[in-house]
């Protein structure tokens, strides 16, 4: 044990605590966004209750001054370990190291993983997670005492990026598998532009780098939905789960309501498209003030009532009409506030709200909003109004260029919606994921079975790409022939790519007779006009990882989609391949395969 420092007072209470193992864990889980099962829990610690020792804080500190820090990181990660294993935890556990105790020369390696055997936890499954809470300027000495944890089957993840004395170095020079950013760019993301750039960027270089992102410090359903947008899809705070001694294995995630749903036409497919500027009115303003206006301009049906920039009701014509026409009202009536009179629960939508989900929340609403008009807004503020009219004109616009773009036999979007999706995706600076989707040995099939056949092949090959996709944030193009376009930004995009293979396997019995799946193919004529033996019909994914920045056309896009296909194709049977670059870089293996049981 190290020499003990006898000056401060708690040293050797802190000495009986570390012997004595007198320690509690508790768990904060990390939530995988795609689902609702714990990716994980980070494990922390706390001295003795009611002792100046139970605050984290203030038990490393004294460490630190006593000279017992090591002493007190080998306890801590002894007491975490045996209570994660104990309560039978799923997913990773994330393991608070200081990197300052990794330097000290009595640092000995090799016991946490004595330990992980003692009790059964596989390495595996344990991050080692660099607390930076002391600057660090031998990055060498600090590499290598954390080789050996690689070498052993640790991961290594990055607390508090963009805080301490050196976050991006130390990312660039320990090359950790998680970063953590800091709960400072996390908290008011939604209304901080700069905060929210400083995350897009650190999960920019994270897609570079094979690294993968947690947002710490969420508190709000807000902060969630800017964070899942952004493409980051691993959270951890209050509102995934508190620090508890028995944490819950299942996550209960709020429902997300401001995704901004994937359109084929960022101008006119929008809310915001309606959008005519109405001025306002205040609350200061008489029920006489906004009759007469009123009469003045016959075509307004409602005027929104406006505070702080910020609609809190809607004079309807049709209410302060049948109310002045009452006898003596206007009298009465007429110089009061038109607050008074004003719905107080009006239709507002922001600007971004996809018209298809804008006609879903007016049909879904007994008021008249068809008649009177909605409010929109950006972020909150008021910007003007929308007609129920002008929804209907642009929705029937919308349904007549759908079916002239749309594929005859699927109905899907065809090349000009495909480009128009991938485009919009480029303008917003909305990473995503390009999937190419290309059925192998499909001719063949077609000459065999005829071309009937080959149609309902082909729509059920749509029917499935739909099925295994979110309509609100998914594309599925259809660009012709076999071949399909996927553009993911669902956070489960792979699990949703190997679904797709999985049921189309699950259901080529419906396509072929019992002698060719027994035969595992069929004799046709290929290209040349020679009879040959050819495999059943399979499907090849080609899939890579799209930063939005780094292209500037539709055309840069598809020529990346189509040499992942190509190399998909290169795989017997159905496969996923996913474009290298952007994988996991500790991962060896690049390439899915589902390949039917020859």
């Amino acid at each position: 044990m190290s020499s003990v420092c006898t000056s401060d007072p708690y040293c050797a209470e802190l000495g009986q605590i570390i012997q004595q193992q007198q320690l509690t864990a508790l768990f904060q889980p990390i939530a995988a966004l795609n689902h609702e099962q714990a990716y994980g829990f980070e494990g922390l610690i706390r001295g003795p209750s009611a002792h100046f020792l139970h605050s984290p804080i203030n038990l490393f500190q004294t460490a630190e001054r006593c000279n017992q820090l090591v002493e007190l990181d080998i306890a801590c990660r002894k007491v975490i370990i045996k209570t994660f294993v104990e309560r039978n935890l799923p997913g990773k556990l994330f393991l608070n190291i200081c990197p300052t105790s990794l330097m000290q020369p009595s640092f000995r390696p090799g016991a946490t993983l004595a330990y992980l055997k003692e009790v059964g936890l596989d390495p595996h499954r344990v991050v080692i997670e660099l607390t930076e809470t002391q600057a660090t300027t031998d990055y060498n000495l600090l590499a290598d005492a954390l080789k050996h944890y690689r070498e052993m089957g640790f991961k290594i993840a990055l607390d508090d990026l963009g805080e301490g004395f050196s976050s991006l170095r130390l990312w660039s020079e320990l090359k950790p598998d998680f970063v953590k950013i800091d709960k400072y760019f996390i908290q008011g993301i939604g209304s901080d532009p700069q905060k929210r750039q400083f995350v897009r960027s650190i999960q920019h270089i994270a897609l570079h780098t094979g690294t993968c992102v947690i947002a710490e410090g969420i508190e709000s359903v807000a902060e969630l939905e800017v964070i899942q947008r952004i493409g980051i899809n691993l959270a951890q705070g209050y509102l995934i789960g508190y620090p508890n001694t028995q944490p819950l294995a299942k996550i209960k995630l709020p429902t997300l309501q401001t995704q901004t749903p994937l359109t084929i036409d960022q101008h006119s497919n929008h809310a915001g498209a309606l959008l005519k500027h109405i001025p306002s009115a205040s609350p200061t303003d008489s029920n006489e003030a906004i009759w007469r206006r009123l009469s003045a301009q016959t075509d307004l049906a409602a005027i929104p009532v406006v505070e702080n920039n910020k609609p809190i009701g809607l004079i309807k014509r049709s209410d302060l009409l049948e109310l002045f026409s009452r006898p003596f009202s206007r009298e009465l009536f007429g110089s009061r506030s038109c607050a008074t009179q004003m719905d107080r629960n009006p239709l507002i939508v922001e600007q971004a709200t996809s018209l298809t989900e804008l006609a879903r929340l007016i049909t879904s609403c007994e008021r008249g909003d068809l008649n009177d008009g909605f409010i929109l807004t950006e972020q909150g503020h008021y910007l003007g109004m929308g007609t129920g009219r002008d929804l209907i004109r642009a929705m029937t616009a919308l349904q007549i260029s759908a079916a002239r773009h749309a594929n005859p036999l699927t109905g899907l979007p065809g090349n000009a919606p495909i480009q128009d999706a991938i485009t919009q995706l480029l303008v917003e600076q909305l990473n995503f994921t390009v999937v190419y989707v290309d059925l192998d040995h499909f001719k063949p099939y077609n000459d065999v079975y005829g071309y009937a056949r080959g149609d309902e092949l082909l729509q059920f090959c749509g029917n499935l790409l739909q099925r295994n996709t979110e309509p609100q944030l998914d594309f599925v193009g259809h660009v012709g022939g076999d071949d399909f376009i996927l553009l993911l930004r669902s956070p489960d995009w792979q699990s949703r790519c190997e679904a797709i293979l999985s049921e189309f396997e699950q259901h080529l019995c419906d396509f072929f007779s019992p002698n060719h799946l027994a035969e595992q193919g069929y004799a046709a004529h290929n290209r040349q006009g020679e009879m040959a033996q050819h495999p059943l019909v399979s499907i090849s994914m080609g899939a890579a990882q799209i930063i939005a920045s780094d292209y500037n056309t539709h055309h840069e896009v598809a020529n990346t989609a189509c040499a992942a296909k190509h190399m998909a194709k290169r795989q017997a049977g159905n496969a996923l391949f996913i474009e290298q670059r952007f994988y996991n870089r500790n991962e060896q293996n690049m390439m899915y395969l589902h390949q039917s049981n020859a």
